[in-house]
């Protein structure tokens, strides 16, 4: 193959910053956090029948393996540090799904021990509402956040120190 030639039907020609985003959002490793019943229908998602494993997404049990977070119920404000010191361990880039209406909104718990949304403390990503919301609506959720990787720019160069991250949806 000299110069002169074409590169053929089998080359494909991208982005670093196409390439580096859709292999982050092709390979999701969660860090669970299930706080409720919500943990149940999060469990189910990751089970045989919805079969999570064939979107590259791996439940893992160590937040400096995980970069996102599910937080599956009730935020009790006693629980709120420990949810905060997870999140810090969790690598850059990291992401965060509230799943059920207890960590979008505080549920129908409209108490003083209660937060009311974990986006007091966290930055999340994806609201998941419900009560609880089915799992469907994890996988939806998940899809979402595919799509939000996607759209970022200067994935890669904010990794290596050049600028910063810039989110697209």
């Amino acid at each position: 193959m000299g110069i002169e030639e074409t590169l053929g039907n089998n080359v494909i020609t991208t982005s670093l910053d196409k390439l580096v985003n859709w292999s982050r959002s092709r390979s999701l490793w969660p860090m669970t956090f299930g706080l409720a019943c919500c943990a149940i229908e999060m469990m189910a998602t990751g089970a045989a029948r919805f079969d999570l494993d064939r979107f590259g997404i791996l439940f893992r049990a160590s937040p400096r393996q995980s970069d996102l977070i599910v937080i599956a119920g009730t935020v009790t404000r006693k629980m709120l540090p420990v949810i905060q010191t997870v999140y810090e361990q969790m690598p850059e880039p990291r992401y965060v799904i509230a799943m059920g209406a207890c960590a979008c909104s505080g549920g129908i718990f409209d108490t003083y021990s209660t937060v009311q949304g974990v986006d007091e403390a966290l930055p999340v990503d994806v609201y998941i509402p419900g009560c609880p919301p089915r799992p469907e609506g994890l996988l939806y959720g998940f899809m979402k956040l595919q799509e939000k990787i996607m759209a970022e720019q200067n994935s890669f160069g904010a990794v290596i120190g050049i600028g910063d991250r810039i989110d697209g949806v």
